[in-house]
C-alpha cells in the first residue's frame, strides 16, 4: 500500500489539550502496520497529519473489510499523538481496552489497535529489531525451548507478539509437528490473559458425543450417568485462552454449536437452561487446508471467518533449514540434562545428515531423532552413526544403512469387529533394538516402531522377550 498525502488538521478541545500533555515528546516519523488476515501492509503517517481509518471512500487510510465501519477511528499524528473511535458498530479496542466513542484517547509508539477484525500496530520508522536467534526465551512454554534464527521466523515471532495483545481470534496453520501448540501457547503467554488458563482440547482425538459434552458441559441429569453438573472446557478457559487443536476434524454438529458460542459469548450446557457468560480467546490450529474442506461441505464457511481473525502460518522446517543445528543442540541439553548427563557435541558430519533430511514429522520428528541419538550414544559427541533416521526421505544416500526398518504390517479389525491379530512374523531382533534405544521406556520403544504400546506388548510375548521392568525384579 502506497504512502498518502493525507490532509492535515488539528483539534483544540480540552481533552485533546489533556492528552497531548500526556504523549508529550512522541516520535515524529511513524507507520501505522496493518494486519489483515494473513497479509500485513505499511502506511506512513506524515507529520502533522489527521488520518481517519475505515472502509468508505472518503477515508484517508481505506480498509476494505465489511467489520469495519465506513469511518472507524482516526488518529491524530503532531507534536502528540491522538486517536478518537467514531463510534462505529463493533467499536475501536486499544491495547486490549475498549475505548470510549469520540473521546481522544492518548496514543503510544508500539499500540496496538484492533477494530473490526483487523490489527493495527503503530510503529517508528527505524524501529531497533533484536538479531536472528537473540529473541527471549520466556515466549516458549514452560517445558519447550523456541529457537528463532531463520529472517521467516524472525518476523512470524514479531507478528505473534503483535496479535498476542489484541484480543482477536488466531487460526495457526501448518504441518505437523512444526510446533503449531508451542506457538499457540506464545500467543497466550504474551497476552494480557499470561496469568488465566491456557486449556487445550484435540478434536480429533475424542468421538463427537464425547466432544460435545467435553467443550459445553452439562447438567445434572442432561443424560443417563451425568450424576452431577459438570463445566465444559470452554466454561473452564473463562478469563483465558481456548486452544482448538485439529480443528479440521470437529464434526459439523459441533461446529455449529461452536459457532453459536463464537457469536454469542456464552456456552450453554447440555441439559442447561440458562447460558453461562464466557470472556475466552479462542485460538484454533490445523494441518489441513480449510477453504479446501469448506468447498466440499466438510467445514462451516462462517465458522472459518468467525475462526480466522488472523492467520498465523508457520514455515515447515524443510524451509528453515538454518535452524536445524540449533535445534537439535537444544533438544539433546534438555534431553541430558533430564537424565543427568553432560550435554553431547554433533559432529559435522551428524549435522550434515540433519541438515540434508527432508523431515516430514517436521521439529517434532528432529526432537524424537535426537532423543534416539542420545540413547545410543555414549560418548561425549553424536556421530553419525547414531543418527538414525526414518526410512523415507533420506537426503543423503550413504544415511540409508542408519535408517530403522519401517514397522510390520498390522492385519486390519475384521468386520464384525474383532480383535486386531499382530503379524507373528515381526522381526525379534528389530523389538529388541528399540527397546535398548528406547533404554527399556516401552511407550518410547512403541512409538520408535511406529505402532501402540498394547501392539508393543503383543509383539515381546510373541517372541519370549522379557518385558522390561519384569527383566528388572
Amino acid at each position: 500500500m502506497p504512502d498518502r498525502d493525507f490532509t492535515t488538521q488539528r483539534y483544540e478541545s480540552p481533552e485533546v489539550a489533556m492528552a497531548r500533555r500526556a504523549t508529550r515528546g512522541a516520535p515524529r516519523t511513524l507507520h501505522l502496520v496493518i494486519f489483515s488476515r494473513d497479509t500485513a501492509e505499511t502506511v506512513a503517517i506524515p507529520v502533522g497529519a489527521t488520518v481517519t481509518v475505515g472502509r468508505g471512500l472518503d477515508c484517508d487510510l481505506r480498509v476494505e473489510r465489511p467489520e469495519l465501519s465506513r469511518r472507524h477511528f482516526r488518529i491524530e499524528s503532531g507534536r502528540d499523538l491522538l486517536i478518537t473511535d467514531l463510534g462505529g458498530v463493533n467499536g475501536t479496542v486499544l491495547n486490549g481496552l475498549k475505548m470510549p466513542p469520540h473521546a481522544p484517547v492518548a496514543l503510544r509508539v508500539g499500540a496496538i489497535i484492533e477494530a473490526g477484525g483487523v490489527l493495527f500496530m503503530l510503529r517508528e520508522e527505524a524501529e531497533a529489531r533484536p538479531p536472528h536467534g537473540q529473541r527471549p526465551a520466556a515466549e516458549a512454554a514452560p517445558g519447550t525451548a523456541v529457537v528463532v534464527e531463520d529472517a521467516a521466523m524472525v518476523r512470524l515471532h514479531d507478528l505473534v507478539a503483535l496479535v498476542a495483545q489484541s484480543t482477536m481470534s488466531v487460526l495457526v496453520v501448518g504441518e505437523t509437528g512444526v510446533g503449531k501448540e508451542i506457538l499457540s501457547h506464545s500467543v497466550h503467554r504474551q497476552s494480557a490473559r499470561a496469568d488465566q488458563p491456557f486449556v487445550r482440547v484435540n478434536c480429533a482425538a475424542l468421538p463427537e458425543a464425547l466432544l460435545e459434552s467435553e467443550l459445553f458441559g452439562y447438567e445434572k441429569g442432561a443424560f443417563t450417568g451425568a450424576t452431577q453438573s459438570k463445566r465444559g472446557l470452554i466454561e473452564s478457559a473463562d478469563g483465558g485462552s481456548f486452544f482448538l487443536d485439529e480443528i479440521g476434524e470437529m464434526p459439523l454438529t459441533t461446529q455449529a454449536k461452536l459457532l453459536r458460542v463464537l457469536e454469542s459469548r456464552d456456552v450453554m450446557r447440555l441439559g442447561g437452561l440458562k447460558p453461562q457468560p464466557i470472556d475466552v480467546r479462542f485460538i484454533a490450529a490445523t494441518n489441513a487446508h480449510l477453504p479446501g474442506l469448506i468447498a466440499k461441505g466438510e467445514f462451516r464457511r462462517d465458522l472459518y471467518y468467525r475462526l480466522n481473525g488472523i492467520t498465523i502460518p508457520i514455515p515447515p522446517l524443510r524451509d528453515r533449514a538454518s535452524e536445524i543445528p540449533s535445534l537439535a543442540r537444544t533438544f539433546a541439553a534438555a534431553r541430558a540434562s533430564a537424565t543427568a548427563r553432560p550435554a553431547p557435541a554433533f559432529s559435522e558430519e551428524a549435522l550434515a545428515i540433519l541438515r540434508g533430511y527432508a523431515w516430514p514429522g517436521n521439529v517434532r520428528q528432529l526432537k524424537n531423532v535426537v532423543d534416539r541419538a542420545l540413547a545410543l550414544c555414549r560418548e561425549s559427541t553424536i556421530r553419525p552413526e547414531h543418527v538414525v533416521l526414518d526410512a523415507t526421505d533420506v537426503a543423503d544416500p550413504a544415511a540409508e544403512r542408519r535408517t530403522l526398518p519401517a514397522p510390520a504390517p498390522v492385519a486390519a479389525p475384521t468386520a464384525r469387529g474383532g480383535r486386531m491379530r499382530i503379524d507373528p512374523d515381526v522381526d525379534r531382533e528389530k523389538v529388541r533394538a528399540a527397546l535398548e534405544a528406547a533404554q527399556g521406556n516401552q511407550g518410547r520403544a512403541a512409538a520408535l516402531l511406529g505402532v501402540s504400546r498394547r501392539t508393543l506388548m503383543k509383539w515381546l510375548d510373541d517372541h519370549q522377550l522379557p518385558r522390561p521392568r519384569k527383566a528388572r525384579t
